[in-house]
């Protein structure tokens, strides 16, 4: 009598773990993300800028976060946005980090995302600084750049590169729970 019970258990058992997938994450990575989610826009998302750990003197680096937050419905994220730092009408794009690993994240609605702008303070006039007034960032798939007043000091130049400065963007991150 005791092994028709254990056999219908151990069936039930077996059924069960059938239905959670039998560790294929193929399954987990189709239900992580809602089925739809376009290519997240600011508009639907918030940016906000800082607070920052601002370079104090020339020579310093500074840490910008920048918090994303959806305010509608599921959007994507992937790789990294574009940022520019602008002074006098020109616009100087940032290098990606390159120990950063660019992943894809969905963002349901209430979820956040961030990323980091890293930054070598210059010296303010020197012809191998950069005097930035503002910050423009434009997220993938959305081209129309949004800028923010910029209030961290000049940024350092590379040297040997007329148009390259020594600051750079992370990729997108999970922020929050």
């Amino acid at each position: 009598m005791r092994a028709a019970p254990l056999a219908v258990t151990a069936l039930a058992a077996a059924l069960l773990l059938t239905a959670c997938g039998g560790g294929d994450d193929s399954d987990d990575k189709a239900t992580a993300s809602p089925k739809g989610g376009s290519a997240c826009a600011v508009g639907p998302v918030d940016l906000e800028v800082g607070p920052a750990n601002a370079a104090p003197a020339a020579g310093d680096t500074g840490n910008i976060p920048v918090t994303l937050t959806n305010q509608s419905a599921p959007c994507t994220l992937e790789g990294f946005p574009a940022v520019g730092l602008k002074a006098s009408g020109s616009t100087i794009s940032l290098a990606k980090d390159t120990a950063a690993q660019p992943q894809k994240l969905t963002l349901a609605k209430g979820d956040t995302a961030s990323f980091t702008i890293t930054y070598v303070r210059g010296k303010a006039g020197a012809a191998d600084s950069l005097d930035v007034g503002t910050l423009d960032i434009a997220l993938p798939g959305d081209k129309t750049p949004h800028s923010y007043k910029w209030s961290y000091g000049p940024v350092q130049g590379k040297s040997g590169k007329a148009d390259a400065l020594n600051a750079s963007v992370s990729a997108f991150g999970q922020a929050g729970d």
